[in-house]
């Protein structure tokens, strides 16, 4: 029987799946149809999908992962169960950090003015660069994921067949240190973030004191360009340094009491950072956030339509509700 708590958690979590999923299933519905429509696909379109695609996987593999430990949390600690989990958590968590760098990087090179003669280089050659980078991302991801499966499961599973007991109290700071060290990956994903957003402050700075010492406007597109840039990487760091500090509270809690209560908190504050990164770049894309205004346009309307309707049909209803009284 779940206790009133783990219920509010299913219910919490569900919520923030289905809002994750809608704007990450809207990113990638609207680039698929503009592939559809062109023909044609581009280097940043291809990221955001993917993006999308591995925040969607992602959002799945924590909430399947918290609804499972509500129902069966006894069972479900160092099962093969878990192991498939931890797999796929790790595939779909570093293929979306990666690929969020790929973003970043896009981005630097897309719109940062700087005069360095391989930046120059890289800025010719962005859409290869990128795609580079992507794939070698991808492939990193994978081969981390084998490795977690590979190396670290198999061997600790073996080695405790004595005493099942004993097995699973010592099994499990095995599979939490194993999630910290090959996770610790992200840390290089993560300072390529860092990198792109301090560069392109750099060059927000270099372009800001040309145009004070040409006697420009302050607000041209390219300082647009730079602020949009340099918001969007401000707010990924912030939520990756919030998820990720999460993760670490939640994996330490595999060796303390009551560790089934910060599993659940950890969790919940986990789900929000590939529900609502979506809705960022939805807001900082122009194709995504045109689309995105005009289904909200289209909800609005539909609902205005509604009303009158609706208001009809409760007229009718009272009308009938009072006829028998008016007719004695």
């Amino acid at each position: 029987m779940l206790s009133t708590m783990e219920v509010i958690y299913m219910i919490l979590i569900a919520g923030e799946l289905t809002m994750g999923i809608w704007g990450n299933g809207f990113i990638v519905l609207v680039n698929c149809t503009g592939w559809l429509k062109r023909r044609d696909v581009s280097v940043i379109d291809i990221i955001l999908v993917s993006l999308a695609i591995s925040r969607i996987c992602l959002l799945f593999v924590i909430s399947l992962d918290g609804f499972v430990i509500c129902i069966s949390g006894d069972t479900y600690a160092g099962s093969k169960l878990m192991s498939i989990v931890d797999v796929f958590w790790t595939l779909s968590n570093h293929s979306s950090v990666w690929f969020t760098s790929c973003l970043s990087i896009f981005y630097l090179l897309k719109i940062a003015n700087i005069s360095h003669p391989f930046f120059i280089w890289l800025k010719l050659k962005i859409n290869r660069v990128v795609l580079g980078i992507f794939l070698m991302s991808f492939l990193t991801c994978v081969i981390i994921s084998v490795s977690l499966n590979e190396y670290f499961w198999d061997p600790f599973q073996v080695s405790h067949k004595e005493n099942i007991t004993w097995e699973f109290k010592v099994s499990k700071i095995p599979n939490g240190f194993k999630l910290v060290i090959l996770n610790l990956g992200a840390i290089i994903p993560f300072g390529l973030c860092l990198t792109s957003f301090l560069l392109l402050l750099f060059s927000l700075f270099r372009h800001t004191r040309q145009m004070k010492l040409y006697a420009i406007g302050s607000r041209d597109p390219s300082t647009e360009a730079h602020m949009r840039a340099i918001k969007a990487v401000i707010i990924f760091l912030l939520l990756f340094v919030m998820y990720y500090a999460v993760f670490l509270v939640v994996t330490s809690s595999l060796l303390i009491p009551q560790g089934k209560l910060v599993v659940m908190f950890g969790g919940m504050i986990a789900v929000i950072f590939p529900s609502s990164h979506s809705f960022i770049l939805i807001m900082g894309n122009s194709k995504l956030r045109e689309a995105f205004l005009k289904v909200l346009r289209i909800v609005k309307g539909f609902c205005k339509r509604r009303k009158p309707f609706r208001e009809h049909k409760q007229g009718e209803w009272e009308r009938k509700r009072q006829a028998p009284n008016g007719g004695a």
